[in-house]
């Protein structure tokens, strides 16, 4: 936990798919710096790269490759159990969502922002986060619902 005045501030894992992903999560982790943030991709030298000292590497994921997503599951609980994060946030793909909801059966609180690049509807992983992150974003004004997805920007 980090200190800011008298207030203690929780950690910050934030899960990635590599690419654009990643890309968008250096972006917001800008806003983030004031945080004690750990992050995890599927790229391996991606945080060192970005000079970033705690960046784990886990398993590569999606729909279709079964046997990877629980690799990538078994990773981000090996995560969670080391680093202890009070908050998980994800720019995108299946590591995201695993995550999330790993994260969630830990007490996390969550926060899932769809990519950028879903402009015409949310991702796969973007309509099954709205069931389980505690805060459910879209980068694009019309694809915001009531309900959610909500638009609070985008990071471009």
């Amino acid at each position: 936990m980090v200190m800011q005045g008298s207030v203690k501030l929780a950690k910050v894992l934030a899960v990635t798919s590599g690419g654009g992903h990643w890309d968008e999560m250096m972006i917001l982790a800008q806003d983030l710096a004031d945080l004690e943030i750990v992050y995890a991709n599927t790229f391996a030298g991606l945080g060192e790269s970005a000079g970033i000292e705690k960046c784990y590497l886990v398993a590569e994921c999606n729909r279709d490759t079964p046997l990877s997503v629980l690799a990538c599951a078994r990773d981000i609980w090996r995560i969670l159990t080391i680093e202890r994060p009070g908050v998980i946030i994800s720019t995108g793909a299946a590591p995201g969502i695993i995550a999330i909801v790993l994260g969630r059966m830990r007490g996390c609180r969550t926060v899932w922002v769809d990519s950028v690049a879903n402009s015409l509807k949310l991702s796969l992983s973007g309509r099954i986060a709205g069931s389980f992150a505690h805060v459910w974003l879209t980068q694009w004004e019309h694809l915001a619902r009531r309900n959610g997805p909500y638009f609070w920007g985008s990071v471009l």
